[in-house]
């Protein structure tokens, strides 16, 4: 993973490089104040979301981090992009000799390209999924929405906190599953922001479920549950809960504690009759999952990569990225993420919620 993290950081240094070179070739005329200034401006830009998440935790003002945190996860895309196609417009130029505006074409592209990234991401796709399982539900069907990787922290904030709730709430349901990384990089702007509010505007009578991810782990996972005290939303971290209903709720922690329990372990502690729903973060092993008999598996954190080319790696990375499968016995959903990390674009993704219609044997 460092060797992975590692390579990521020299290919985005390499290419903020490449885009800093082909810029000041474009502002060759201009003045050298011009030149400095530009500069400047430039690298903090590119250093901007390292600066910010370095200093999570330090009492800047609120300001200060939001915009350095906004500003570097737009640079994070806008570098991917800008790369692509100054290096597509390069290549161009080497059969097409007078072509002499590459690096304008590149900006106006990207810059089309992230408007529409960012409105794509404003507007979560709504999946709606009926699911009939072949053991009893008393007092069934049960409407279930599923969310996963909202991050809330410096990107997404008490506004979006409030359309998201807003957004759940709407559909009217029985039950509600969070399936990590409610919060981002830090515990911090949540108090500061009084983010329970909004979560405690969030309404299921049956109750609201949620396991913990990498990003509760990042932000300190006893804080983060601490925190958690004060919202209507119980924490499962390898536990069960049966409800008066007889579904039963796996909740795993996440595959940031090395010593969680296994899932062959809890399986086995659950009722085989009834319904059997398991919670996991991150969507390793789902064949395992399946051979075990689980009824319905929820889970997030791969974001389908955000943007492409993203999207092909997890896509390659994982047995199932996003979305809903059936498999020989167990249904799998995968969320995208209703929100996501760090640059607020989605291109080739959407940021997605479930809508479930869980039946039994015993409904019409």
């Amino acid at each position: 993973m460092r060797f992975i993290f590692g390579g990521m950081m020299l290919a985005y240094l390499a290419g903020n490089i490449y885009i800093f070179i082909r810029a000041l070739q474009t502002l060759s005329a201009c003045s050298l104040t011009v030149k400095i200034l530009f500069s400047l401006l430039f690298w903090v830009a590119a250093l901007a979301l390292f600066i910010a998440i370095g200093a999570r935790d330090v009492a800047l003002p609120a300001v200060v981090m939001k915009c350095m945190f906004s500003i570097g996860s737009v640079w994070l895309v806008f570098t991917l992009y800008m790369t692509l196609i100054l290096i597509a417009g390069d290549i161009a130029r080497l059969f097409v000799p007078q072509f002499k505006y590459g690096f304008l074409c590149a900006l106006a592209l990207t810059s089309a390209l992230l408007i529409y990234g960012h409105i794509n991401y404003l507007n979560p796709k709504v999946i709606t999924l009926d699911i009939t399982l072949d053991k009893p539900i008393t007092d069934g069907p049960i409407k279930i929405v599923a969310i996963s990787d909202v991050h809330l922290g410096e990107g997404t904030g008490k506004r979006k906190m409030q359309r998201y709730a807003e957004l759940i709430n709407s559909q009217n349901p029985d039950l509600i599953f969070i399936a990590g990384d409610l919060i981002d990089n830090s515990i911090t702007p949540l108090y500061r922001e009084k983010m329970h509010e909004e979560l405690s505007m969030l309404k299921a009578p049956i109750g609201i479920y949620m396991v913990a991810g990498n990003h509760e782990y990042i932000s300190g996972i006893d804080r983060s549950a601490q925190f958690l005290t004060s919202t209507p939303i119980t924490l499962l971290r390898d536990s069960m809960i049966s409800l008066p209903n007889g579904v039963q709720i796996i909740g795993r922690d996440d595959r940031s504690n090395r010593r969680r329990h296994s899932l062959d372990d809890m399986v086995s502690k659950a009722d085989s009759s009834r319904p059997i729903i398991v919670l996991d973060h991150q969507p390793y092993h789902l064949h395992k999952t399946d051979s075990l008999k689980v009824d319905l598996q929820i889970s997030g954190h791969t974001h389908r990569g955000q943007v492409w080319p993203a999207s092909l790696l997890t896509d390659n990375m994982y047995e199932q990225s996003h979305g809903y499968r059936k498999w020989s016995h167990a249904h799998i959903f995968v969320s995208s993420g209703l929100s996501l990390w760090g640059p607020p674009f989605r291109i080739g993704t959407n940021s997605d919620m479930a809508v479930i219609s869980l039946k039994g044997r015993n409904a019409e």
